[in-house]
């Protein structure tokens, strides 16, 4: 497990509570923040896991 995919799944789980926060506060504002940082770690961490499938091939 490397780095970029520690920090895509923080982000990811952090994302998905501001979006329950925003929910709950009735925030449409911090929903779509929510869900932004959600897509946001879920990139960072499909980056991640193509450096760790590169890394693998070349060893």
């Amino acid at each position: 497990m490397n780095k970029d995919q520690v920090n895509g799944k923080l982000q990811d789980i952090g994302g998905k509570i501001q979006e329950e926060a925003g929910k709950l506060v009735g925030s449409t504002e911090q929903q779509a923040k929510g869900l932004q940082n959600q897509v946001e770690g879920k990139t960072q961490e499909k980056i991640g896991d193509l450096k760790e499938a590169i890394k693998d091939a070349t060893n």
